[in-house]
């Protein structure tokens, strides 16, 4: 079986469930901007892509507009909705196990870095990244391959064949895929099992220990 040396994280369904506070502040910013978005939990298919990108398509919104309803979600987000997130059972041991084997760990997440540190922070599982890295406010750097490419590099670059990426969406897999990394799906988060089937990872598992089994 392969062995990785450096091992990226998604952080949003693959180490935390952030459903409660994003769908809060989705609701708060689409609201804002006078948006129907029908039933609420529709809004669940925006935990995981960058939300400029995702609202112009879904929603028409022109440059401007999708810039002033992301300020408008961040409002909300920034006080409110960060917090309002769970830890998945099993991630710091998980963790644990991983970092006690050698490998190295960081996080690679579309959501911006400010709030991916408080995140990691409030569990406090800060202590097992040898990098966070997540998206810049600007829009500079907020799609997945970006943001992996940052992160991978932050630690010296490894071998692409030592790397691989955890993640539960489409986006994650297409991202790993990009920067040329092997990518392990999860079918606990918020991709659904036929996304994440079909999303093109290398491997896919079930449950939260079962990321430590593969990559062990």
């Amino acid at each position: 079986m392969k062995t990785y040396d450096v091992i990226a994280f998604d952080l949003d369904g693959t180490l935390t469930n952030p459903e409660r506070g994003l769908i809060s502040s989705f609701e708060y910013g689409l609201s804002k901007m006078g948006v129907d978005f029908g039933d609420r939990a529709l809004l669940r298919r925006f935990i995981g892509p960058p939300l400029y990108d995702e609202w112009r398509k879904v929603y028409g919104f022109s440059e401007e507009e999708a810039t002033k309803a992301l300020l408008l979600f961040r409002e909300y987000f920034s006080v409110y909705g960060w917090w309002d997130n769970e830890l998945y059972p099993g991630v710091p041991d998980m963790l644990t196990e991983l970092k006690s084997s050698g490998k190295k760990i960081v996080l690679a997440t579309s959501k911006p870095e400010v709030f991916a540190k408080k995140i990691l922070d409030l569990f406090d599982i800060s202590q097992y990244f040898d990098f966070i890295g997540g998206a810049s406010t600007d829009k500079t750097r907020d799609k997945k391959w970006e943001v992996l490419e940052y992160a991978l590099s932050s630690v010296g670059d490894p071998p692409k064949e030592r790397c691989i990426l955890v993640g539960d969406r489409v986006y994650d897999a297409e991202g790993a895929a990009k920067v040329g990394i092997d990518s392990l799906g999860v079918l606990y988060g918020h991709g659904s099992y036929a996304e994440v089937e079909a999303a093109g990872f290398t491997a896919v598992v079930n449950e939260v220990a079962d990321i430590a089994r593969f990559l062990l």
